[in-house]
C-alpha cells in the first residue's frame, strides 16, 4: 500500500496524483475520492467501492483516461467525442474498434453527426452491462440489417450472449390470449353479487300520537296571573 490521498475530482472528471492525472467517472466531478498509489496501479475508492482502477504512469505530467468515465459528458456534447483523449487511448488499447468506428459512420450518415454520435454513446453504454464481445457482436448484426438503432444493438447483444452461454435475453411482450383447447388451465371465476336491498319495514301498528294533552296545557294559566 502506498500513498493515499483525497483529492477533489475536477471538472475534466480527474484527479492528480502526484502531477498525473486519471480520470474517474464523471458523476464524482466536484466530490473527494480516496486514492490509493499503488506499485503498478491506481485505484480510486468512493468511501469503500472501487470506482476506478489505472496502471500507474511513470514519469510525471501524464494523463490516463478511461472513454467510459466520460460518456455522460459526451452524450450532452458529442461534438467532443472525436477529438477526445479518452476516444484516442480506447482506440489505442483496441477497446475501440473497427466496428465502433463503422458503427459511428453509418449512423452519423443515416442521422447526421449530432444524432448519430449519441446513437454510437448509448451503444458504448451497453458496455458497462454486457460483454464487449456481445455488443460488438449486436453491432455487426444491426449494421448487416442496414439500421444503427441503438435499441437493436442491445437485442442482438443479448442474442449473441445468449447463444454463447450467457443468460438469455429478456422479451418483455403482452401475454397472448388462451382460448379452450390450447392445452392450458383455463382458471374460472365467481362472479360475487352485491347483496340485495334490505327488504322494508314491516308496518307500523302502534296509534299515533295525539296533541290533547298539548291542548289542555295550553288553557290553564300559571298562578297568579290575572
Amino acid at each position: 500500500m502506498g500513498l493515499t490521498s483525497h483529492p477533489k475530482v475536477s471538472k475534466t472528471s480527474r484527479v492528480t496524483i502526484r502531477q498525473n492525472q486519471y480520470s474517474v467517472p464523471a458523476r464524482f466531478i466536484g466530490r473527494h475520492v480516496r486514492v490509493s498509489l499503488r506499485a503498478d496501479e491506481v485505484i480510486v475508492f468512493d468511501r469503500h467501492k472501487v470506482v476506478a482502477r489505472h496502471p500507474r504512469l511513470a514519469g510525471r505530467w501524464g494523463y490516463r483516461d478511461l472513454l467510459d468515465h466520460y460518456l455522460e459528458i459526451l452524450r450532452a456534447k458529442p461534438g467532443a467525442l472525436e477529438s477526445s483523449t479518452g476516444l484516442a487511448q480506447a482506440r489505442a488499447d483496441g477497446s475501440f474498434t473497427a466496428v465502433h468506428d463503422a458503427f459511428w459512420a453509418a449512423a452519423r450518415e443515416a442521422h447526421g453527426s449530432q444524432a448519430g454520435t449519441r446513437a454510437l454513446i448509448e451503444v458504448l453504454l451497453l458496455h458497462r452491462r454486457l460483454p464487449a464481445e456481445a455488443v460488438i457482436a449486436g453491432m455487426s448484426a444491426v449494421l448487416d440489417a442496414g439500421s444503427t438503432a441503438p435499441d437493436l444493438v442491445a437485442i442482438e447483444a443479448r442474442k449473441a450472449l445468449a447463444a454463447a452461454g450467457g443468460p438469455p435475453p429478456v422479451v418483455i411482450a403482452p401475454p397472448a390470449p388462451v382460448e379452450p383447447g390450447d392445452g392450458e388451465d383455463i382458471v374460472t371465476a365467481r362472479v360475487i353479487s352485491l347483496p340485495a336491498k334490505r327488504p322494508d319495514l314491516p308496518p307500523d301498528t302502534r296509534p299515533a300520537p295525539s296533541l290533547a294533552a298539548y291542548g289542555q296545557l295550553l288553557s290553564l294559566t300559571s298562578k297568579g296571573s290575572a
